[in-house]
């Protein structure tokens, strides 16, 4: 056992390793640079925090973006992963390792994914023990879909949110399995730091309430139930209130209804529970019946509350993401914005094998090892993986949500299969070079393709024989004592769970396709961490015969904005760029990648999609000095304002109806040809697009 635990310390410290190094390629391919649009504002929100200070940071009302309006950053950020990072540069610089804020944005993802990995065991190992673990949490490390979201400079929330959802998973497994208060109270602090990193927070206050009306109906009901979920509503509640970002919402939108209700519902199972053992079964019946009835009587005046909480608001209390969640078309109608990010688009079946691999198919064998036998935290771990997988169905982004679930199961799955076939290697090898223990069931040693086994009967059976001497000579007393001993070990083997045994060369045939499956698995997620997701989008690469071209544009253009504007003129562009803008070239933006105020980001989507005068007209009265876009027509760039242009037209018509779609189209397909409609020559964007341009 000592050597059994130092060994799997030393395999989770690799691991962790594992997990770290393989998202560092995007450092040494490139440079120590931050990653994307996001993790641009992030970056800069840390550097005022590691400057200034926590009150400062709560209190900061940003005047450069969203001008005129402004916005109060402390109020509107999960602040989790600037206070995780702030704490970090804290900490270092603290014992004199003179690190930057950018060096620590830049490594926070990889330190934060070795962490999940460890999660990822311990979650693991409640379900369905150490080596189960292993194999999940070293899956895990390599995952592609986690690694798009956690490569060393892709600083955004999901860096630490995810270590945060697995770990509050996996404490809620831990309450139920030992009923502990403490572990119940660690469950609603984890809760809470997953409110402060992430809005998916929603996902575990519903899934959890899930499981738990789940095992009621199934009748699983127990007292540790009630400790490893109550708990976490009252205690995760106050403390989710206190995030600002949230506040009130935590008790007024409809996301956490759920977990009221079936709050309601375990105290009624569980005062009926109560009373059953007090009551004789005439009374219970009287009791049952008045139960039911003022029962039905809160859960009616609580819906109706509900109701009219709700009945004010036209999204009846969801979030627009919330809805574009259980209804994939709703985005698409009703909220062009969210419908025009690309990361909320459905994913397409490649995609999944992109990045969860040969996952897909261990998954389902996975699914039926939780079932042999079920347990509370092996039904959790199956209700995860298909919420997961509809989830992730919906918007591409939640291929990230699912990334742990498909681990773990997989780890389970191999787990499971590799326990087969290691010991049916090492019976068959015994029968070979011993004469072998004794075989119980149908099958016969040279048999069919598979035998069952009883270890223990053998094992008694050569006890009883070296114990039959000595036995002779003892008293009657001892005799009798000996003989209940006897009867009673006799029976136990009857109830031993037999084990199959496969044949040895199917045994050694199936490790090393396992074995093969897994080294597959490794090189696409090198392959993977290498080539497609290390990549930062502010340096853009391609490749011909001459070598390697390296386009730094963006950086370039921010710089020219630092040296050659004022530093308070106001420069507009589509949201997409608001964050680097802003945090690269420090000057004033009119809309940024929070998008919280639609009519000011439609604002700008009609000045690009209007005429030069009435595009000069809207930006004037927001004292634009410079417009920025991007064009990537001459090096064939896809993720261009061109190619976004669509977008801009819909959600600027979405506000301002004399902007149509269908003016900008030509027999209903997009065009930026000389075939283009009049009123596409004539918009500001095209005519920004293509200035002296010559193809």
């Amino acid at each position: 056992n000592a050597f059994g635990g130092v060994l799997c310390a030393f395999t989770l410290i690799l691991i962790g390793v594992l997990a770290f190094s393989i998202r560092l390629f995007s450092v040494i391919k490139y440079e120590s640079v931050i990653h994307e649009f996001d993790p641009y504002f992030n970056f800069r929100v840390t550097q005022f925090l590691s400057k200034n200070g926590i009150y400062e940071f709560w209190n900061w009302f940003d005047d450069r973006t969203w001008y005129p309006l402004g916005r109060v950053i402390g109020g509107t950020v999960y602040p989790g992963l600037t206070l995780t990072a702030g704490s970090i540069w804290w900490f270092v610089n603290a014992l004199n390792i003179p690190l930057s804020v950018e060096t620590v944005c830049v490594f926070t993802a990889p330190i934060f994914s070795a962490i999940a990995s460890w999660a990822t065991y311990l979650l693991t190992k409640e379900a369905k023990g150490t080596g189960a673990g292993l194999m999940a949490a070293a899956i895990l490390a390599m995952v592609p879909s986690y690694i798009s979201r956690s490569v060393a400079g892709s600083y955004d929330n999901e860096a630490v949110a995810i270590f945060a959802l697995v770990f509050t998973f996996y404490l809620y497994v831990k309450t139920l399995n030992t009923g502990s208060l403490f572990y119940a109270t660690l469950n609603a602090l984890s809760y809470f730091y997953m409110v402060c990193s992430w809005g998916g927070y929603t996902f575990i206050i519903n899934l959890i309430p899930m499981h738990v009306l789940l095992c009621i109906v199934t009748g699983r009901y127990s007292s540790r139930l009630y400790i490893a979920y109550a708990p976490l509503v009252i205690l995760g509640t106050l403390l989710a209130a206190l995030v600002p970002v949230v506040g009130f919402n935590a008790v007024l939108t409809s996301e956490h209804f759920a977990s009221f209700l079936v709050f309601i519902i375990l105290h009624v199972v569980a005062f009926v529970y109560y009373i059953k053992g007090l009551l004789t079964p005439r009374l219970f019946k009287m009791a049952m019946t008045l139960v039911i009835t003022v029962g039905l009587a809160v859960c009616f005046a609580v819906v109706a509350i509900l109701v009219a909480l709700v009945a004010s608001s036209p999204t009846k209390g969801w979030s627009g993401r919330s809805l574009s969640l259980l209804d994939p078309t709703y985005a698409s109608k009703y909220i062009p914005i969210i419908a025009s990010v690309s990361e909320h688009q459905p994913p397409t079946w490649p995609s999944y094998f992109m990045d969860i691999n040969v996952l897909a198919f261990l998954v389902p064998a996975g699914i039926i090892s939780c079932f042999l036998p079920l347990s509370d935290a092996s039904s959790f771990m199956v209700l995860y993986l298909v919420t997961a997988v509809y989830f992730s169905g919906v918007m591409v982004r939640l291929m990230l949500v699912l990334a742990p679930a498909a681990c773990i199961l997989s780890g389970i799955a191999l787990s499971s299969a590799f326990d087969v076939l290691t010991r049916s290697m090492k019976f068959q090898l015994s029968k070979l070079f011993d004469d072998g223990p004794a075989i119980s069931g149908n099958g016969s040693p040279n048999g069919s393709s598979a035998s069952t086994v009883n270890t223990s009967s053998s094992k008694n059976e050569k006890t009883e024989k070296s114990e039959a001497a000595p036995k002779e000579k003892q008293s009657k007393k001892n005799r009798r004592k000996d003989k209940e001993v006897t009867e009673s070990v006799s029976v136990k083997p009857k109830k031993e769970k037999r084990l199959s045994v496969l044949p040895l060369e199917a045994s050694i045939v199936s490790t090393l396709l396992l074995i093969a499956l897994g080294g597959f698995y490794v090189v696409h997620c090198v392959w993977a961490a290498a080539e497609a997701y290390s990549a930062p989008s502010i340096v853009l690469t391609s490749r011909s015969r001459e070598g390697l071209h390296v386009f730094d544009d963006f950086r370039e253009a921010y710089a020219w904005l630092s040296h050659n504007t004022d530093v308070d003129d106001k420069v507009a562009s589509w949201w997409d760029y608001g964050y680097q803008t802003t945090a690269m070239a420090n000057r004033t933006v009119i809309v940024d990648n929070n998008t919280w105020n639609n009519t000011h980001i439609a604002t700008v989507g009609t000045a690009m999609s209007s005429p030069e005068k009435a595009a000069w007209e809207i930006f004037d009265s927001l004292d634009v000095k410079y417009v920025l876009v991007v064009f990537g027509g001459l090096v064939g760039y896809p993720s261009d304002d061109i190619n976004k242009f669509l977008w801009m037209v819909r959600i600027g018509g979405g506000e301002f109806p004399h902007i149509k779609e269908p003016d900008y189209l030509r027999d209903g397909q997009y065009r930026v040809d000389a075939q283009a409609t009049p009123t596409m020559l004539n918009c500001l964007m095209y005519k920004l697009c293509y200035y002296r341009y010559v193809a």
